[in-house]
């Protein structure tokens, strides 16, 4: 049984950082794309950010281009959002994401992954 696990989310005041981190259980995803959704209430879902299998390709939505950084460990099965500078419309529960394809083209469509964690919710105060 495949299980995504986030962690690290919080409340951290406008200007500061948190780093999420999925845990991912039940098979190895190292051949798997994996990325970061987020949900803000009243909101539809947005991507935040993919990297390749190998960890040497990433894409980020503009809203967070230069503020965050995706990394993974494939040893640990994990993947790793960094956030910085964080603003008050970050806040939002984020999710992670794992899918077999990864391109420009299909990274920001929920439909590409096939597997999602439950999510950690993110609160950035003013």
């Amino acid at each position: 049984q495949v299980q995504l696990v986030e962690s690290g989310g919080g409340l951290v005041q406008s200007g500061g950082s948190l780093k999420l981190s999925c845990a991912a259980s039940g098979r190895t995803f190292s051949t798997y794309a994996m990325g970061w959704f987020r949900q803000a209430p009243g909101k539809e879902r947005e991507y935040v950010a993919a990297i390749s299998w190998n960890g040497r390709s990433t894409y980020y939505a503009d809203s967070v281009k230069g503020r965050f950084t995706i990394s993974r460990d494939n040893a640990k099965n994990t993947v790793y959002l960094q956030m910085n500078s964080l603003k008050p419309e970050d806040t939002a529960i984020y999710y992670c994401v794992v899918g077999r394809f990864f391109s420009p083209a299909v990274v920001a469509d929920p439909t590409t992954y096939d597997y999602w964690g439950q999510g950690t919710q993110v609160t950035v105060s003013s």
